[in-house]
């Protein structure tokens, strides 16, 4: 039940990334076309974004379309870029009056203009919104995340001595934000598939074989239970 009161762990992640991955395989498996996995996918998308309000989480990183992803049949492509405008056009409204600040991590060049504009807008319309930041990681890839803050670094002349961690955080798709402390894949798969290589470095990892549409509040809470037990020691001994 959405009301139900539940017991939540002691450590919730502050930043939670999703790969949101098997809304093919969901659809596949109802004899439906996969770009129904993918509406189902986003339907999900809206409750989870509900539990994560409800259970603390700050930032929500979702991993939606990724560089590799423009291999995939032109119609499915297209599909999607269609699911992505449908969404701002039906959900931003209320994205914004329940303080969700919306950020695009990626290149926005191959949309068309005009979702490129709508994408804009909706991050101003709602940059001072303060509730749970949402992160969509849309024609983003964490290789070519690293390439552009190298190539950025490279054209403002930083000299050489000057790199470090830090500098490198700050050109990165999401300078100004801490990394996430847990990364969840949904259906199976046991890979960041291009996805945060830098600021994940030192996530916890938490997979199922759930397939996103069917990746519920309840599960939601088992991997955040998981995330709890786990003893984050970034590189270092286990405390006495």
């Amino acid at each position: 039940m959405a009301n139900e009161v539940v017991t939540l762990p002691e450590k919730i992640p502050y930043h939670l990334a999703i790969i949101m991955d098997g809304n093919g395989r969901w659809a596949k498996a109802r004899g439906l076309p996969r770009l129904a996995g993918h509406r189902a996918g986003v339907e999900n998308l809206r409750r989870i974004l509900r539990a994560c309000s409800e259970f603390g989480i700050k930032i929500l990183t979702i991993y939606a379309f990724s560089t590799e992803n423009w291999g995939r049949p032109e119609a499915e492509v297209r599909g999607l870029m269609n699911i992505l405008e449908t969404v701002i056009d039906r959900e931003l409204k209320q994205l914004h009056a329940n303080g969700v600040q919306l950020r695009h991590i990626g290149d926005l060049a191959g949309l068309s203009e005009p979702l490129q504009e709508k994408v804009r807008r909706a991050i101003e319309l709602t940059r001072n919104n303060d509730k749970l930041i949402l992160n969509v990681a849309f024609n983003y890839g964490g290789r070519q995340d690293i390439i552009q803050a190298i190539r950025r670094i490279v054209q403002d002349g930083v000299p050489v001595e000057e790199i470090d961690e830090m500098l490198v955080d700050y050109y990165l798709y999401t300078a100004g934000q801490p990394d996430p402390d847990l990364v969840i894949r949904t259906a199976g798969e046991m890979r960041l598939s291009n996805f945060l290589l830098w600021q994940a470095s030192y996530a916890e990892y938490y997979a199922t074989p759930t397939y996103w549409p069917d990746f519920d509040r309840e599960e939601l809470l088992k991997a955040l239970f998981y995330f709890a037990r786990r003893e984050r020691r970034f590189g270092l001994v286990p405390q006495p």
